[in-house]
């Protein structure tokens, strides 16, 4: 129909009552509200960049750090197969644990389970990670983990950032409708009774 206006969505509604205009009906609150409502916008879009940078860098320093720990105290050693994997017809795609044997630094012998692919038999050798003990271990850090443990970090630091802005400004919001209450209750005590009064 010609006649019909369109529908304000949503966030049509909400930003028309938040202009900074000379509307009369607006009080120095409504202005306050949207002056806060802005400021904590820009400063979301400032802050945010910087506090991924911050988070990513922090979490790079460790993480790297981590790694360059672990490289130093871990080192691979050539492991005897003692027990077969059982084949469950994948192809060698599943990973499965197998006890393996192999010599610590000291010349003791180190028997623990170890992960290893489908089908392997015993006898096989492989390459297993041990600490200086000779005590298995994982793997250290590799650079595509650390590159990871950055990107969650950076995230993290933006969800942060809108985490401590939206606090903020709910924070303000409520005082600001409280005070807003609490004038329109005084405007209506001195308004009120003119309204109520019975000749």
């Amino acid at each position: 129909m010609a006649g019909r206006k369109p529908r304000a969505t949503r966030l049509g509604r909400f930003m028309r009552g938040r202009r900074l205009d000379r509307n009369p009906l607006r009080r120095t609150m409504d202005r306050v509200e949207t002056a806060v409502l802005a400021l904590l916008v820009a400063a979301f879009m400032i802050g945010a960049p910087f506090a991924a940078l911050a988070a990513g860098a922090w979490v790079h320093g460790l993480a790297k750090q981590t790694q360059l720990a672990q490289e130093a105290a871990r080192h691979q050693v050539t492991a005897v197969v003692l027990t077969a994997a059982p084949s469950a017809g994948t192809g060698g795609a599943l990973v499965l644990q197998a006890q393996a044997r192999w010599q610590a630094p000291d010349g003791r012998e180190v028997t623990h389970e170890v992960p290893v692919p489908e089908g392997t038999v015993a006898g096989a050798k492989l390459q297993v990670w041990t600490d200086r003990t000779g005590d298995f271990t994982g793997a250290p850090l590799s650079d595509s983990q650390v590159a990871e443990q950055t990107t969650i970090a950076r995230v993290t630091g933006v969800v942060a950032a809108a985490g401590v802005l939206t606090l903020t400004g709910a924070l303000t919001l409520w005082m600001i409708n409280r005070r807003r209450m609490a004038d329109w209750d005084a405007d209506w005590q001195a308004t009120g009774p003119r309204w109520t009064t019975r000749a």
